[in-house]
């Protein structure tokens, strides 16, 4: 009886023939009842007429998945996160203020 509660052990095969890989440097969510949707992209300076700040984002990859997924995706995010801090030190969500002379969107 014992045995038969013990979890049987399954070989994870990863097949990454078909993969492709792309940057992002942003995201964006959206969900449903059912399933959340992420937008991975680029958000890129644009100039407008009246020189103001302007970014313009393009999506590269849309990942749908149902809530299960995103919880599990959360958690492992998490995870790695908490890892890379803990060797790294706290990753800062605002960027640090621009040196003279590097790219700006405005003055």
């Amino acid at each position: 009886m014992a045995d038969q509660q013990q979890q049987q052990q399954v070989e994870l095969r990863i097949d990454e023939s078909k993969m492709q890989s792309t940057y992002a440097n942003t995201i964006r969510t959206s969900t449903t009842g059912d399933e959340v949707v992420l937008d991975f992209g680029m958000n890129l300076p644009v100039p407008t007429q009246d020189n103001r700040p302007a970014l313009l984002f393009t999506v590269g990859s849309r990942v749908v998945m149902n809530w299960r997924g995103a919880k599990r995706l959360a958690i492992s995010l998490g995870q790695v996160i908490r890892q890379f801090e803990e060797a790294n030190g706290e990753i800062q969500l605002q960027p640090a203020p621009q040196q003279k002379g590097g790219p700006r969107l405005s003055e």
